[in-house]
């Protein structure tokens, strides 16, 4: 089965087709934009399933990061799978950021707990801490910098995410402890396959039977109607 697995969660607009079968991936494609993800996203799958030697009808499932991550970035990446997704009648699955950072950093560092933790502003951490066995133990949530430490503290994990270098830091500070933790990636999102990888096993294990994905968003969009300019109801 070929699975296709999109990420718009960052600044990054990705896809890549993945044989689950055979376990690797068979072609991908990666725009660094930051922003217009929406006007570059199709193209972007085009480019993976010529790269990989096939077309939308040799698809089975495609994948999804669902955040947290860009606001409009995951509103685009989620649409787009859905909508494909309904098309060609294949399954949707959503996979979240937080997963994929902590799967990957425990490719690097095996069995090891995971904390992925994104630096979310406003004094926020978007946190989801995985034990041994990759089980989800906590979150994914909005946490402070003092929880995200003492659940790195508690837990021994490989720290993963944005804020995985500011846990670090601030354990050492606050504990004495000294640099020990091991860090895998530190970026706001995991690579593509990585994506491929986690869906492609949601579809193993019959996980998604049902669902259709949803962007994740830990807390509301910062933009917000101005008051002043709503117009007051008329009654007739």
């Amino acid at each position: 089965m070929k699975l296709l697995a999109i990420d718009c969660a960052a600044n990054l607009c990705a896809a890549c087709v993945y044989d689950a079968v055979a376990g690797k991936e068979l072609g991908r494609s990666v725009l660094d934009l930051g922003k217009g993800h929406a006007e570059h996203l199709m193209a972007v799958i085009d480019e993976a399933l010529k790269a990989a030697g096939t077309d939308y009808a040799g698809l089975g499932a495609i994948a999804v990061s669902v955040g947290p991550g860009s606001f409009t970035g995951l509103r685009v990446g989620v649409s787009a799978a859905r909508g494909l997704a309904l098309a060609l009648k294949i399954p949707a699955i959503g996979v979240t950021t937080l997963e994929a950072l902590a799967a990957e950093a425990v490719t690097t560092f095996p069995g090891r707990a995971a904390l992925a933790a994104l630096d979310a502003g406003r004094e926020e951490i978007h946190a989801a801490f995985y034990d041994e066995g990759s089980v989800l133990r906590y979150g994914p949530a909005v946490t402070t910098l003092s929880q995200a430490v003492a659940m790195a503290v508690d837990g021994s994990p490989v720290l993963a995410g944005t804020a995985a270098t500011q846990v670090a830091v601030s354990a050492g500070r606050t504990f004495d402890i000294g640099p020990t933790f091991d860090i895998g990636p530190t970026g706001a999102t995991a690579d593509i396959a990585v994506y491929a990888r986690l869906g492609a096993a949601q579809y193993a294990d019959k996980k998604c039977q049902g669902e259709k994905p949803k962007p994740l968003y830990l807390r509301g969009a910062d933009a917000k109607p101005q008051a002043g300019f709503i117009l007051a109801r008329q009654e007739n």
